[in-house]
């Protein structure tokens, strides 16, 4: 058992009320050392309206206000993905921990500035890659890291995705250019591989995409399969599709690994097919419930499932370890910002790999993202 090495009672910020900021608030209000909780919500009734569900002590439209009061001694950044930067430098600045929802930046320089200025500021910063709080991950974790799969050589991963969530997104933003599915929900399946190999150093990204579904209405990108090469010669095949009709009963997210060593297999059903809902009224499961749904996986919504008035599952435990973290000094399993900007930098460079149809050599950089514009 790992002892706590500090007791330091909390102040919290949480900076962005959408559904991530109620998720990890409603957490945050029942945890036994945070003794204040501020909210930064641009909506101001959207923030009144989590503000109460949470009693947050303070609500404001102004992050810069926020971070300003002296109660505040840490911060999740939970807004939109394309808004994180300008607060995750201001709590920099302060020097203050960080919880902060994947990614760091949606741009390239963007998030190698963010991780710089952590890394020399020293503040302790993790990235929301939620999934490394599933008990089955965290056990393929373990026998990956304690050999029993010898030499890890080939890993495979299959996400399906059915267009709810694409399309949401495509929805708030005026630049769809910067968002895939890679990108945006990609990056989970990739992060979780990369953590079962990360001993070992990508050197080589080659892709392929598809547009028939998204493209002509909102000029995106339904699937892009790829496969990374290691230095050593191991590989990881992937692919996402978040194009799938609504129908598709994954409320969000169904996954599935294989991961091939010289001594061992490992197979991982992350499909949440164990547990099927079919109900003659819609219900609401996912980010984007909608009224053709009416089978659902359960399990398949990356924060988990509210049940008896509480979030119950990873974004919960999540959130705990951050905040035993930062409040007793016990470790944790979250990603870094180094990570996350690792997993960025990959997933760009797959999808510059299936727009230019050529191997990418790694490290990508953003010169080579604006060469290719």
């Amino acid at each position: 058992m790992i002892r706590p090495t500090q007791k330091k009672r909390l102040g919290l910020a949480i900076i962005g009320a959408g559904r991530v900021g109620l998720f990890r608030g409603g957490v945050a209000a029942r945890h036994p050392m945070v003794d204040w909780i501020g909210i930064a919500e641009i909506k101001p009734e959207r923030g009144k309206q989590v503000g109460e569900v949470i009693a947050a002590d303070y609500v404001t439209a102004d992050y810069k206000e926020l971070l300003a009061r002296p109660e505040v001694n840490a911060v999740i950044v939970a807004t939109d993905e394309h808004l994180h930067v300008g607060p995750i430098m201001a709590a920099v600045e302060r020097g203050l921990p960080l919880l902060i929802e994947k990614p760091l930046a949606t741009d390239l320089n963007e998030s190698v500035r963010v991780m710089n200025a952590i890394q020399k500021s020293g503040v302790d910063a993790v990235v929301g890659y939620t999934q490394r709080f599933r008990r089955r991950w965290l056990a393929a974790k373990e026998k990956v890291a304690n050999g029993s799969l010898g030499d890890v050589t080939m890993v495979t991963s299959r996400a399906f995705m059915n267009r709810l969530v694409a399309i949401d997104n495509y929805r708030r933003t005026d630049k769809p250019e910067t968002i895939s599915p890679m990108v945006i929900s990609g990056t989970h399946a990739l992060d979780i591989v990369m953590w079962m190999m990360e001993a070992k150093r990508p050197v080589e990204v080659y892709a392929r995409s598809v547009d028939k579904v998204l493209g002509p209405e909102w000029k995106g990108i339904d699937a892009t399969a790829g496969l990374i090469t290691f230095e050593d010669g191991s590989l990881y095949h992937l692919n996402i599709s978040w194009a799938l009709p609504v129908s598709w009963p994954g409320a969000v997210y169904s996954l599935e690994v294989g991961i091939n060593g010289t001594e061992g297999v490992l197979t991982i059903d992350d499909t949440h097919r164990d547990i099927v809902l079919a109900v003659s009224k819609p219900t609401s499961e996912g980010y984007a419930p909608d009224k053709q749904r009416l089978v659902d996986f359960l399990g398949s919504y990356p924060p988990g499932d509210m049940a008896l008035g509480e979030l119950r599952g990873p974004m919960r435990e999540e959130t705990v370890s951050w905040l035993d973290r930062v409040s007793l000094g016990v470790p944790t399993q979250a990603a870094t910002a180094a990570e996350a900007h690792d997993r960025l930098m990959l997933t760009k460079a797959l999808d510059l790999s299936a727009k230019l149809k050529r191997p990418i050599h790694l490290p990508l950089d953003a010169a080579d993202v604006a060469r290719a514009a």
